[in-house]
């Protein structure tokens, strides 16, 4: 018999779910937007929210629909393009990028200032770090009891603290927008929602949450969907508040750090300013637990799926992944930014493209004959926008310049709108298919 889960357990799983969202990204890059966009600050807030808030909960209902899987998800591009862009998915918000991120932000936030920006502390703080990350991650079953009761709940007060100050203390007046963001504020900040990578993180904690309810003894599908939608929203409206909170508080931060290159410069300075040396401490402890528990939900995410495919131990794979991580991590915050940018850039589209197609799948003969080409196309013109935002844009043809919306990243969208429009076209021209997709 299927249990039904409490008004409490609900919250927190809601909890946990908005927990294992916001990371070292969510916290740095909404700063950093407030801050750049000067006048236009809501505009690119706009543009950002669609894609860190928006997009990550549609993503969690997606999900939800087809039981929590991402391979459930991908199923009209064929099993391999599925597993294939499954993994490209749990690695980048894996080992790759945004799990070794979260050691390295919360190093530079935290210890740097006090040890310094070397080789040796960051080191030593990336091993006792991983060390936590394995530790926990090692036991999933265990994650809605210390992650939904415990650090979720620590988390948001320290956020709310936050987000309190930056509305009823701004540090100072909104400082001119930079040039990018004079022109276009709003699709700027679409594009900069990538770097949260939430909806990739969306696609990967969709079983997480869904196993976290199973843990407490829900088995029936619909009540397994409705929890799992609940807990996406209540994470979307928590992300919301602090994204607003924290984009105000980069609004005012100018006067303090105009030069300032990353977001985690404007938190220590704004907290610095607002609350003193005590600030400090209270920011370390605020940016160590957020990442902390991004890092326990990405590796325990992605050891559950490298174990169906590999010949390794959930256990095993927690390790190695926790390792992995911890080595990527010793290159540095601004060089993981760096690479990532253009990762996402290029992986994002066809994402978008899978999720927003996944509910329209009622509308077509042969779901494969639309979203397939769609996501190929938003993924062959999502690496001409990411090849604009690495070092190898001078090699890139003029005409790549000319294409609508290339200025402002979005390249990938007029091509995608339009093959989805032609195999829409060529799906009712031909008519009835067998083949039939779970919904």
């Amino acid at each position: 018999m299927s249990h039904r889960l409490t008004s409490k357990d609900i919250l927190a799983l809601g909890f946990m779910t908005f927990a294992l969202f916001v990371g070292a990204g969510n916290i740095i890059f909404p700063p950093m937007v407030g801050l750049q966009s000067g006048q236009h600050v809501w505009w690119a807030a706009a543009g950002f929210l669609i894609t860190a808030v928006g997009l990550p909960v549609v993503t969690v209902i997606a999900l939800a629909r087809v039981g929590g899987g991402i391979d459930a998800l991908s199923t009209p591009i064929g099993r391999n393009a599925g597993l294939l862009l499954a993994t490209v998915c749990y690695l980048a918000v894996g080992p790759l990028f945004a799990t070794p991120r979260t050691a390295t932000v919360s190093f530079e936030v935290g210890i740097a200032p006090l040890t310094g920006d070397g080789a040796l502390p960051l080191f030593i703080y990336s091993l006792v770090y991983f060390a936590v990350v394995i530790a926990i991650s090692l036991y999933p079953g265990r994650l809605l009891d210390t992650v939904g009761h415990v650090l979720a709940p620590l988390k948001m007060v320290a956020l709310a603290i936050l987000g309190i100050a930056a509305v009823l203390w701004p540090a100072g007046q909104i400082i001119p927008a930079n040039e990018v963001y004079e022109h276009v504020p709003f699709s700027s900040g679409f594009v900069n929602g990538y770097l949260t990578m939430d909806t990739l993180g969306a696609l990967v904690f969709g079983i997480v949450i869904v196993n976290a309810a199973r843990s407490r003894g829900v088995t029936d599908a619909k009540l397994l969907t409705r929890y799992t939608v609940w807990a996406g929203l209540i994470a979307g409206v928590g992300l919301m508040l602090v994204y607003l909170s924290l984009f105000k508080l980069g609004s005012g931060s100018g006067v303090l750090v105009p030069d300032a290159q990353n977001g985690a410069v404007i938190l220590h300075a704004y907290v610095q300013h607002t609350f003193g040396g005590v600030g400090s401490g209270f920011l370390a402890v605020l940016i160590f637990i957020a990442c902390m528990v991004t890092a326990i939900g990405l590796t325990c995410a992605c050891a559950e799926f490298f174990a169906q495919y590999l010949p390794l131990s959930y256990r095993s794979l927690v390790f190695i992944l926790g390792l992995f991580s911890m080595v990527v991590s010793n290159l540095g915050l601004s060089h993981l930014i760096q690479i990532s940018i253009p990762v996402l850039t290029a992986i994002y589209p066809p994402c978008i493209v899978l999720v927003v197609l996944s509910f329209t799948l009622r509308w077509w003969n042969n779901n494969s004959r639309i979203i397939a080409p769609a996501m190929l196309i938003s993924l062959i013109f999502g690496i001409l926008d990411a090849l604009k935002a690495s070092t190898f844009q001078p090699l890139l043809p003029a005409w790549t310049d000319h294409l609508p919306l290339s200025t402002q990243g979005l390249a990938w969208l007029p091509p995608t709108l339009l093959i989805m429009v032609v195999a829409g076209i060529y799906d009712r021209i031909i008519g009835e298919s067998k083949v039939t997709v779970h919904q």
